[in-house]
């Protein structure tokens, strides 16, 4: 057992999150992320996004498909990567929401008695 959550585990919770919401586009979360987190000092690295969404594809939870990023594909050449949920992927989302939390829930522990016995 791990002594706290992996960063991926955490970066995956909040990516299913994201899709939820309909915030889909890779860079649009890395961005999101980044700024939900500047302020405790945590910048989520691009490479383990894209790791934690690449697996979440591998599992089977989400699946990819491309698009323009404009509206005129005369003008707009960039594709974006849009993720969505496979068939049962948010049965597999939910069921990846429930390992984690019990892993945070440990974690948390670990952290108050640790902030008990060293402050107060």
């Amino acid at each position: 057992m791990a002594f706290m959550i992996a960063q991926r585990a955490f970066l995956k919770l909040y990516l299913i999150k994201m899709v939820e919401e309909r915030r889909r586009y890779g860079y649009q979360m890395l961005e999101d992320l980044k700024a939900e987190f500047k302020t405790h000092g945590y910048l989520p690295p691009q490479s383990e996004i894209y790791r934690a969404l690449h697996e979440l594809v591998q599992e089977g939870v989400l699946y990819r498909t491309k698009k323009l990023k404009g509206n005129d594909p005369s003008v707009d050449f960039q594709e974006i990567v849009l993720y969505h949920f496979t068939n049962d992927g948010k049965e597999k989302a939910e069921l990846y929401r429930k390992q984690v939390k019990t892993d945070l829930d440990r974690c948390l522990g670990i952290l108050h008695k640790a902030e008990r016995d060293n402050f107060g």
